[in-house]
């Protein structure tokens, strides 16, 4: 069946359809990764988004549910210039096309990715169409494209109740220690979920903490009073701007002086939540390799990343936080340590699985902090 991609621009791509069978809207970003698609499709970061996979074979190994980041798939949509429908993988579990129907996902595959990837990055992350119809024409949907927003998404990807893990992950199965460090044993988490992927709470249990994950709209009072050695802010989808009731508690949790660490929205939220402010980028960073420089050391680490927003640091306040990683491809901020708190944030994503482990030792850092150290 024929499909198409109508952007906001009036540029039109011919394809085939992928998935499930219905039209959707929704902001067209890249991703560039080579392997990982099934992580990038339930990683809730993407929820308001359909996104293109800028490698050209995707679905060569099927999916593995167990890599799933969360209990479903986020994406709205998926673009691909080729979807293999055999895939070869002892692991295998599904196609990707059986994959997208069992979550009512449409996509579409065969068209040029490279030219849409260029124009993305020429004129900036825009909204699209994929629809199966023939008969549309730009002029009567541009008005709907262009109206489109993501809206509050981090309400709905986050988790309805609090739930406590010690050893086992949210998949029932046993977290293996990483190197034999279980150097957390004894110490209580608490991982607020603004889109958490499950690899953040696996790397805690990895190294023995207790994790308790509480909804987004949990007050900081009520995180405090399970008295956490420290407090884990996680990745999740949208404009942080748009968090403002959860932004207010993050200021109070900075307030308190219990330890945090923050990844991704985590990041942006608490640097909104000190005065700092933030920007949209012109088309994001998302992908298995981007590299970050510590500017305490001047080591340069190859990370994964997904996020659309930074934090300006042209308006930051240095006596409240300083610069501790940027991005060596375009400057941006990707790290903030503040001043006189145990508290430090990234915005790229150091539990990325699959995907570099460079910046593992961050979690070890925050444990360390926990303790005192």
């Amino acid at each position: 069946m024929k499909a198409f991609l109508i952007l906001e621009d009036g540029t039109v791509f011919a394809g085939r359809h992928i998935g499930a069978d219905k039209d959707v809207i929704s902001e067209i970003v890249f991703n560039t990764s080579i392997a990982g698609y099934t992580e990038v499709f339930t990683d809730p970061s993407y929820a308001g988004q359909a996104v293109c996979m800028t490698y050209p074979l995707i679905g060569n190994y099927g999916v593995c549910l167990d890599d799933m980041e969360s209990e479903r798939i986020w994406v709205d949509a998926v673009i691909v210039r080729e979807l293999s429908r055999i895939p070869s993988n002892f692991r295998c579990d599904m196609s990707i096309q059986e994959f997208l129907e069992k979550y009512e996902i449409p996509g579409i595959e065969g068209i040029d990715t490279r030219a849409l990837v260029r124009i993305l990055r020429e004129k900036g992350t825009m909204n699209g169409l994929i629809t199966t119809n023939e008969n549309l024409t730009y002029e009567s949907v541009k008005d709907r494209i262009k109206a489109y927003t993501t809206g509050d998404v981090v309400s709905r990807v986050s988790r309805p109740e609090k739930v406590t893990y010690f050893s086992k992950s949210e998949r029932g199965e046993k977290i293996p220690p990483i190197a034999d460090n279980t150097d957390g044993r004894g110490l209580k988490v608490a991982l607020l979920d603004v889109g958490a992927k499950r690899n953040i709470s696996d790397a805690l249990l990895a190294r023995g903490c207790e994790v308790t994950i509480y909804p987004q709209d949990t007050t900081a009072e009520e995180i405090l009073s399970g008295k956490p050695d420290g407090i884990m802010l996680s990745n999740g989808p949208g404009d942080p701007k748009e968090c403002k009731n959860v932004i207010k508690e993050i200021k109070k949790l900075y307030d308190s002086d219990v330890p945090i660490f923050a990844i991704c929205l985590g990041h942006q939220l608490m640097a909104l939540a000190t005065g700092a402010d933030t920007y949209k980028l012109k088309y994001g960073h998302r992908g298995g390799n981007h590299p970050v420089k510590d500017l305490a050391t001047g080591r340069v680490y190859i990370s994964s990343q997904n996020h659309g927003y930074v934090v300006d640091t042209d308006r930051l306040d240095k006596s409240v936080a300083e610069p501790a990683f940027i991005n060596v491809n375009d400057g941006t901020n990707e790290g903030l340590k503040y001043v006189g708190k145990n508290i430090f944030t990234v915005q790229f994503h150091p539990e990325a699985c699959p995907g570099p482990q460079d910046t593992g030792f961050l979690f070890d850092r925050f444990i360390q902090m926990m303790k005192g150290r």
